[in-house]
């Protein structure tokens, strides 16, 4: 079994012209060889993985050729050094590499040392080897590789011919992954592809190392799913199904999608991030102009044209301003499942029905989402809900009644009770013929409901019956009437968010609140001084025992002088002024409770001149003790007490 070699090795450029995405580079190192105006000290600046050992090696090679006639396999091994910097960084490492430059080449014209990772040396190293790069042998050409340039001190970078590298484009490398793909014998979507190319963040050798990976997974076939299963990346349909739902303005179906994807383990910040892409790509594909700028496969550049025709510029407008927002903000949230939740249901509500919501932070409400509740004409048939009634039929005492002509249906009593259940009597007075043949009765319906609360319906509402026949057919008309106006009722309940609806809970909230007792009942004793001490020094041990420490010792800074109900204090500076005046309310009410005198009040000033009281510890007590007389130290000591 032959072993297995990576293909960022396998298929790392021999020449220059295999090199991908660094072709303004390659050339000019070409031209700088055909022309001899290559310098003796280069600098290979850029990302990871673009390119920049490799292309020191193929110049180190080609320096040494001449005409073409030697043999290609040559490597001119014995002319090439490298030196891994990161682990070759002190100022031996270098004077060994100086004395070695000293040496000239054995075959060809050129040594080429090629230093790696030359930011990680120190300082000392870097100093000496400014001389040599600055004065070198001329058979002797330094190139130097770095990813942070910025670490390196600007005198080597004043000796050095800067090169930088750029990140490989995505379209390059997906057609760089193509080929090896097609070498390997391997079918690839492109758009599996491109998936790989943006994973790999413009690092040929990352996404030379993920391809290698999804090869590893799904065999010779690499397929879009199986790409961003193995690489666990959300795939473009995700976002264009959650795009559709937020046109919908689908709330709940989009917290359902997002729950599935947070259960596949995807990250939320990556959600949002992709999502604003997303649309973000969808404003570019709104005019063809700018629809080049989209790095996508034709298919899913048609895709996206399609698409953004459903969507309008000032929504992509705002809800790129959404997600942006929630993108920074999510670090930073302590529940950033909600917040993307909360970005989500406001991307939905942008546009509703056609109207422009001003408010960004506008979502629909709940209700919008629920089930239709049925309606009146939707219950069942007046015969079956009168079953549902009680109906109770009372004797009354017999009594003379006169002919009348007509008969009257009238409303005698509406209660609506504690438990929500509304209760209605309705009593029907027998016709003249009926009295005859048999004793008055009054029959008694009771509707109680459970589903209708707070339901007011007017006084002056009376129901006629202009028949002579109170049967049952009668008592069902008027239930049904009476359910009407119930109904009718309900639809015209005041909206809780209305500001009458307010007005009235203000009213109801003075009228259930009990009487506040008049100023002049309340009580005004007389008090001394030594009594308003006596409190203040109590509500001052109170807050010292809830934990208030500063409050209780701002207290303790000075007594009260009370004069005509109002008590003084001083205090040295404005902070004890303001920590005190937070407390004011409280300590007035303590003060008129237990003082028994509702005219209290609290005058504070400021007065620099008042010297200003600590509270000393049981320690700082005893060094003052000490400072006035020291034998109460020598005290302690000889009969080795404790503090």
């Amino acid at each position: 079994m032959e072993p297995f070699i990576v293909s960022a090795r396998k298929y790392r450029p021999e020449t220059f012209e295999d090199v991908v995405g660094q072709g303004a580079i390659t050339k000019t190192l070409e031209n700088a060889i055909a022309s001899n105006h290559l310098a003796q000290a280069l600098l290979f600046t850029g990302p990871r993985g673009v390119g920049k050992t490799t292309c020191a090696r193929i110049l180190a090679k080609k320096i040494n050729q001449q005409d073409g006639l030697t043999d290609p396999d040559e490597d001119f091994a014995f002319n090439i050094f490298e030196l891994d910097a990161a682990s070759n960084n002190s100022v031996d490492d270098i004077r060994s590499l100086i004395d070695q430059v000293r040496i000239p080449p054995q075959i060809g014209k050129f040594k080429v040392y090629i230093i790696d990772e030359v930011h990680m040396l120190s300082q000392a190293a870097f100093n000496a080897f400014l001389k040599t790069l600055e004065e070198p042998p001329a058979h002797a050409i330094f190139i130097l590789a770095t990813t942070e340039k910025h670490k390196i001190i600007p005198t080597i970078l004043s000796r050095c011919q800067i090169f930088d590298f750029k990140r490989i484009s995505v379209s390059d490398m997906r057609e760089h992954l193509k080929r090896i793909a097609g070498i390997e014998g391997i079918t690839a979507d492109d758009e599996a592809l491109h998936i790989i190319a943006q994973k790999a963040d413009g690092a040929l050798r990352d996404s030379l190392s993920i391809f290698d990976r999804v090869v590893s997974f799904s065999g010779k076939n690499l397929t879009v799913q199986a790409v961003t299963e193995n690489l666990n990346v959300l795939d473009r349909e995700t976002y264009f199904k959650i795009t559709d739902l937020i046109v919908q303005h689908n709330i709940p179906q989009l917290l359902v999608d997002y729950d599935v994807i947070m259960a596949k383990g995807f990250d939320g910040h990556h959600f949002v991030s992709g999502l604003a892409s997303h649309f973000r790509d969808l404003m570019v594909c709104m005019d063809q102009r700018t629809i080049h700028l989209l790095d996508v496969a034709q298919q899913t550049q048609e895709r996206y044209a399609q698409q953004a025709q459903s969507v309008d510029g000032n929504f992509l407008r705002k809800a790129i301003e959404l997600t942006n927002d929630t993108d920074l903000k999510y670090r930073t949230s302590r529940n950033p499942r909600l917040l993307v939740e909360l970005c989500l249901m406001q991307l939905a509500s942008i546009m509703i029905d056609g109207e422009k919501k001003n408010d960004v932070a506008y979502i629909i409400p709940a209700v919008q989402f629920q089930a239709a509740e049925p309606s009146i004409s939707d219950l069942p048939s007046q015969k079956a809900s009168i079953t549902q009634h009680q109906i109770v039929q009372d004797p009354v005492p017999s009594t003379p009644i006169t002919q009348n002509t007509t008969t009257q249906s009238t409303v005698v009593a509406q209660e609506i009770t504690s438990s929500n259940q509304i209760e209605e009597k309705v009593t029907l007075a027998p016709s003249s013929e009926q009295s005859e043949n048999q004793n008055a009765a009054s029959v008694e319906i009771k509707v109680a409901s459970t589903q209708i609360t707070a339901l007011a319906i007017p006084e002056d509402v009376t129901i006629t019956s202009k028949e002579t026949d109170a049967s049952i057919d009668e008592q069902e008309r008027l239930a049904e009437r009476r359910i009407a106006l119930m109904a009718k009722s309900k639809q015209q309940q005041v909206s809780r968010l209305s500001i009458k609806a307010i007005q009235t809970k203000k009213e109801h909230v003075v009228k259930t609140q009990p009487e506040a007792q008049h100023k002049e009942e309340l009580p005004v004793e007389a008090f001394d001084e030594e009594t308003a001490q006596k409190v203040w020094s109590e509500y001052a041990s109170h807050l010292r025992n809830s934990g208030q420490m500063i409050l209780a010792s701002i207290m303790d800074a000075d007594q009260p002088v009370v004069k005509n109900h109002t008590l003084h204090l001083r205090f040295p500076n404005q902070s004890m002024k303001e920590d005190l005046e937070r407390e004011q309310g409280n300590l007035l009410e303590h003060l008129r409770r237990e003082l028994h005198n509702y005219e209290i009040d609290i005058s504070i000033a400021v007065d620099k001149s008042v010297q200003k009281k600590y509270v000393f510890t049981e320690k700082e007590k005893y060094e003052k003790l000490v400072e006035k007389n020291p034998a109460v130290d020598l005290l302690r000591r000889s009969f080795d007490l404790e503090l």
